[in-house]
């Protein structure tokens, strides 16, 4: 499956959810590839770390920002691995439009403020601009960094203003605003490996691969 975690908008954490799926897959026993669309590096930079510290699983990852570079690669070396997931910039990019052309499944994370919430109005058309060309692309909102208050109005707001763009499906699944995601993933790491354990952020990491399974 390829798999591509993009949005628009920078800061929504796309590369911490990127990594830590990565990793939590090939923690299963999948053979991954990791692929950084994003000018920063940042995805490839925290496996660079997991390599240094000889963490196993090894994660393959490759940086390619140019979109038609990105999609030869991907289209070359597709056959190698069980699962792709291509961590795209935080803007309307070439990378971001050959991913999202490539892909199975686009998960768009957003965090439930008001800036974030307007920003899916534009990679919900990116989605249905590559709808054209690509039959059968699925593309779920995850509400990320969300309040941990499960009472949040913020949280329910933002989760409903998602019906305004149909070709975006809410995952009923939500990754709370924790330290712990963003710890492990600048570590090469996933929720998972990271010590001392946060039971919950696990959970939420376990909810959100079975339902992209």
């Amino acid at each position: 499956m390829i798999i591509t975690v993009g949005n628009t908008k920078g800061g929504v954490g796309k590369t911490t959810v990127a990594v830590n799926l990565a990793v939590a897959l090939a923690l299963k026993g999948r053979d991954v590839w990791l692929v950084d669309g994003d000018r920063q590096g940042t995805a490839q930079t925290a496996i660079s770390v997991r390599l240094s510290a000889e963490r196993a699983p090894g994660i393959a990852v490759a940086q390619y920002v140019e979109g038609q570079t990105l999609r030869g690669q991907v289209l070359q070396q597709r056959s190698k691995y069980q699962d792709i997931i291509i961590d795209a910039g935080g803007r309307d990019s070439t990378s971001l439009r050959a991913a999202l052309i490539l892909s199975d499944v686009v998960l768009v994370p957003f965090q439930p403020r008001s800036f974030d919430v307007w920003a899916l109005a534009d990679i919900s058309n990116l989605v249905q601009e590559a709808r054209s060309v690509r039959d059968g692309l699925k593309a779920f909102a995850l509400l990320n960094m969300a309040d941990p208050s499960s009472a949040s109005s913020d949280n329910t707001e933002a989760a409903a203003a998602v019906a305004d763009w149909p070709a975006l499906e809410l995952l009923d699944v939500a990754l709370v605003r924790r330290k712990a995601f963003a710890n492990a993933a600048s570590q090469g790491l996933s929720v998972q490996e990271l010590q001392p354990r946060d039971s919950k952020a696990c959970a939420e990491l376990e909810a959100l691969l079975a339902a992209l399974a």
